[in-house]
Order: C-alpha cells, then sequence, then structure tokens
C-alpha cells in the first residue's frame, strides 16, 4: 500500500491551507480559504500556478520560491495541532504486524512531512517519498512511482490511498488501483470521477473493509 500523507493519515489539510493563505496575502494575494483548499494535494508550485489562473493573477518566479519558504514558515507554526486521522496508527500498526508492505509519498517537501511523522507509529525502514525528491508531482504520478519502486513491486502491484482528487488522478497514471478517504474534504462522488475504485471515511473506515481492497483481515 502506498499513502498520501495530509488528510489521508494526518488531520492536516486545514493547517496547510491556512499557510497557504497567510504565505500568499504576504506577496499581496488574497484569497479564500475554500479556492485554497480544492488545490491541496498538488506540489506548491502547482498550486499557486493554478490559483493564479483561476484568479487572473500573475507571480514571478522569484516570488514564487519565496511563496514555498513563506508558506513552510507558516505551516511550521500550526504543525503543532496536526494529529492522526482515527484509525491511521491502527491501520498502520496492522499492516506492520500482517507484514504487509506500505510506503508514504506526499507532495510536501521533505522539511513539512517530518514535522509531522513523529505522531504517526511508523517502521524506521518505511519508505517515505516527497516533493524534493522526484521531478514532478501530483497530479503526475512519480510519486508513487518511485514509492512502488522502494517497496519492490510494480506499480500495477500497488493500492494508492488518498484524499484529494490530485492523490487519484496520480494512482490512475501510475496504473496503481486508487482509494479515496473523505477526510480531506473532497465528496465521494469528485473521488471516483478522479478514479477511486472504493471510498472510505478514513484511515478507521479502511481498516474495517481492508478485505475489499484485497488485504485479508484474520
Amino acid at each position: 500500500m502506498i499513502f498520501d500523507l495530509d488528510g489521508t493519515l494526518v488531520d492536516s489539510v486545514y493547517q496547510h491551507v491556512l499557510a497557504w493563505q497567510e504565505a500568499l496575502s504576504q506577496v499581496g494575494i488574497d484569497l479564500s480559504t475554500w479556492r485554497i483548499h480544492r488545490k491541496v494535494g498538488m506540489s506548491g508550485g502547482l498550486l499557486t500556478q493554478a490559483l493564479l489562473r483561476e484568479t487572473g493573477g500573475r507571480i514571478d518566479p522569484q516570488a514564487q520560491a519565496q511563496l514555498l519558504g513563506l508558506h513552510a514558515h507558516a505551516y511550521a507554526a500550526h504543525a503543532h495541532r496536526v494529529r492522526p486521522l482515527p484509525g491511521a496508527e491502527a491501520l498502520l500498526s496492522h499492516l506492520a504486524v500482517q507484514q504487509v508492505p506500505f510506503a508514504i509519498a506526499t507532495s510536501g517537501r521533505r522539511e513539512t512531512a517530518q514535522q509531522v511523522l513523529a505522531v504517526l507509529p511508523l517502521p524506521p525502514d518505511t519508505p517515505l517519498v516527497t516533493r524534493d525528491q522526484v521531478r514532478h508531482a501530483k497530479p503526475d504520478p512519480d510519486l508513487f512511482l518511485e514509492a512502488a519502486s522502494r517497496l519492490h513491486i510494480a506499480p500495477e502491484e500497488a493500492v494508492v490511498v488518498g484524499d484529494s482528487v490530485w492523490d487519484l488522478l496520480a494512482a490512475r497514471r501510475a496504473r496503481s488501483l486508487g482509494v479515496g478517504l473523505l477526510s480531506g474534504g473532497y465528496g465521494q462522488d469528485e473521488l471516483v470521477r478522479a478514479g477511486a475504485y472504493r471510498v472510505y471515511e478514513d484511515p478507521l473506515d479502511l481498516l474495517r473493509h481492508l478485505d475489499e481492497v484485497g488485504i485479508r483481515v484474520p
């Protein structure tokens, strides 16, 4: 299994939304939180491009690079409030006990991902793939392809779990089985249209239905 991080295992989507809103405001771009939320799951660069395309704004490459730093700084102020989503700890512990290989692949950079990983019961050898380790982030498949490689499996053998349409589009492009979670704020219909085979409420709901994605619960 390959898991997204924010909104999939940890309850951090809205912290990211607020951090992006603060960062954008500092460079003179004021956007409503709902607009930002719709793009969370992309890389920072793609997110700002997509938001500006919608609003008709423009930003130069230097300011865009500055935004990434501003977001990281703002997110650090909110990260202490991030908690595992319901069932995330039990799900990962169960997979570890049952020796089901899993990895984490996130559009966030390692700097921000490391701030919340400590709240999860991860075996020390869990592969972690972050934005700064691949050429393209979601909705491109690079993160999931790299995660599959580190698990020593073909992408077609992986179950990708994510909370956003960007996760599921990337899973589809990697030719992996996509599973959606509602815990990031997207609706079930949106996730299904993006390619989800099944949609569950949160990690706890997924744990209760692992057999539906081909993982037997003893």
